[in-house]
């Protein structure tokens, strides 16, 4: 009777863990379905299904507690490991924790004025939509533009998505593209450039890059300087965020954050700040006080790419050190005028190539081009076949590889021609 007994427990506990597996699969399945995932491989998918079991058990977990402030779920980001999100979603420059040291000697202080009990800068119009960085650890970019995006809207009425991509490739004095940066260097370099270029201009795409130099001779939205909030002063930051948004630095590796739902964040994590976000207002839910917070993070995560992140915490450096390094850009003069529109490239007296194009000779005769293409690309290098060409940053033509080439130091760096060109 006892083996009887022990026999019918195991398979009762088998059934149970099939079960179990079986409705895992099923929900991975949906899971893959909503959020569009695909895998090279069946080992991959198995992988991955694993993970995403081990991060279903911790949702359950902390959901089924009950006294938490916030709810977390299976958001786009349930098939990486912690490691996996930590080291492609994050970005803050290695070198925060210096700066917030300095911040210490610079602080700014705003006049004592009332401030309004709750502020949402989108109602206002003064936030662009939720952009997504990818597997680019350019957080501090997305902070930057988001805070410059806010005040150039309240200053000029307009409300303007401007260029990650260019602060990535181009601001190369302190920041590291997608291996990290700050926000204050940022504003410095748009400050230095005399401007900054549209996101529309000059697209995002996850990915380090050469410097546009043509696109980032276009100001389109400038900024006069930029200002610190004393660190670890909350009324001051709460003041700041009264009148724009501010981007701030906040500690991102924790997992709860990760798998955020809903709710109001109140941690765990620390203040180890590595990861930029910003602040786009503030408010209270069922008695708790929260920053409204904007993600770069896509609008897979967390309330279509916000957070609610608790303040009022007793905590001088705020809930995982938000305090601890806001800054915010400051602007008074207008934005330049817009440049006319191009007109066409002239070639000759009879031939011209779309704006934005240049003109390629693809046959001479006594010294003198007889006959005219376009290349598809700005300010190109013009191959000696007459059919090809390459970009500017890419000067050397390697017609017998079909290659475009360029220096950097003692290494030759090429690419393949990828520009078309149409006759006259």
């Amino acid at each position: 009777m006892g083996k009887l007994c022990l026999l019918l427990f195991l398979i009762l506990q088998f059934s149970h863990l099939h079960l179990s597996h079986s409705s895992s699969s099923d929900l991975f399945n949906s899971w893959c379905k909503q959020h569009g995932k695909t895998y090279p491989s069946e080992e991959e998918r198995q992988q991955r299904l694993k993970i995403f079991e081990d991060n279903l058990e911790f949702v359950n977990n902390h959901n089924s507690l009950g006294n938490s402030t916030y709810t977390l779920s299976l958001n786009a980001y349930a098939d990486l490991t912690h490691h996996e999100f930590r080291s492609s979603k994050l970005g803050l420059s290695s070198s925060a924790n210096d700066l917030i040291r300095l911040k210490h000697n610079n602080p700014v202080q705003l006049p004592d004025v009332g401030v309004p009990d709750s502020v949402d800068w989108r109602n206002q119009g003064a936030v662009t939509n939720v952009k997504d960085q990818g597997n680019c650890g350019a957080c501090w970019s997305f902070s930057a533009t988001g805070a410059i995006e806010g005040i150039n809207k309240i200053v000029t009425g307009s409300l303007v998505s401007l260029s990650e991509q260019e602060l990535i490739d181009c601001d190369r004095g302190y920041d590291e593209g997608c291996d990290g940066g700050l926000m204050d260097y940022a504003y410095q370099f748009v400050i230095s450039n005399h401007g900054i270029d549209t996101e529309n201009d000059y697209p995002y795409e996850a990915r380090q890059k050469s410097c546009n130099r043509n696109k980032l001779a276009r100001h389109v939205v400038t900024i006069d300087g930029y200002a610190d909030v004393p660190p670890n002063h909350e009324k001051e930051l709460l003041k700041a965020v009264a009148a724009q948004p501010v981007s701030v630095g906040i500690c991102g590796s924790d997992r709860g954050f990760q798998l955020y739902s809903k709710g109001v964040f109140s941690g765990p994590c620390s203040n180890a700040v590595d990861h930029a976000v910003l602040i786009v207002g503030y408010g209270s839910e069922n008695g708790v006080d929260y920053w409204i917070v904007k993600n770069s993070w896509g609008t897979g995560w967390g309330m279509n790419g916000y957070v609610h992140m608790q303040r009022n915490t007793g905590d001088a450096s705020g809930i995982c050190g938000i305090n601890m390094m806001p800054s915010y850009p400051t602007k008074s003069s207008p934005n330049p005028p817009p440049p006319p529109p191009p007109g066409p490239t002239r070639c000759s007296l009879f031939s011209t190539c779309p704006a934005g194009e240049t003109c390629c000779c693809a046959r001479r005769f006594l010294g003198f081009c007889s006959s005219w293409k376009c290349c598809e690309l700005n300010s190109a290098i013009c191959c000696k076949d007459g059919v090809h060409c390459c970009p500017h940053d890419y000067p050397i033509c390697d017609t017998s590889k079909n290659v475009c080439l360029k220096r950097a130091g003692n290494i030759t760096i090429a690419k393949p021609f990828n520009s078309r060109q149409s006759s006259l």
